[in-house]
């Protein structure tokens, strides 16, 4: 299921518009959204795709690291699950460890 982020509504996987405002879901889902604020953060340096534990072949193969500009689009067309394509997105960040002095 894609829940549409302008009116919180769900729609089945292969929706392409809300089902009840009709908002484009490829724009306008959470996890599109969550994904363009992903993108846009710098300190965010991969995005990692990841599957609930008894997901389908087809998404488990997309379980992995990808750099930001080669992401997959998600729900995946190719889920075969009967519950839909449960995959999500991780961001992966940039070291944040702050190496200096000591304090004495």
């Amino acid at each position: 299921m894609q829940t549409c982020s302008k009116c919180n509504a769900s729609s089945p996987d292969h929706a392409l518009a809300c089902v009840n405002c009709s908002a484009a879901l490829s724009e306008f889902s959470a996890t599109a959204e969550a994904l363009k604020r992903m993108k846009a953060n710098p300190r965010i340096r991969a995005i990692r795709v990841t599957v609930a534990h008894d997901a389908c072949p087809h998404c488990t193969e997309l379980m992995k690291t990808y750099p930001k500009d080669e992401v997959p689009h998600l729900p995946q067309e190719g889920c075969s699950h009967e519950n839909g394509c449960r995959c999500f997105y991780e961001p992966v960040l940039e070291e944040t460890a702050i190496v200096g002095k000591v304090a004495e």
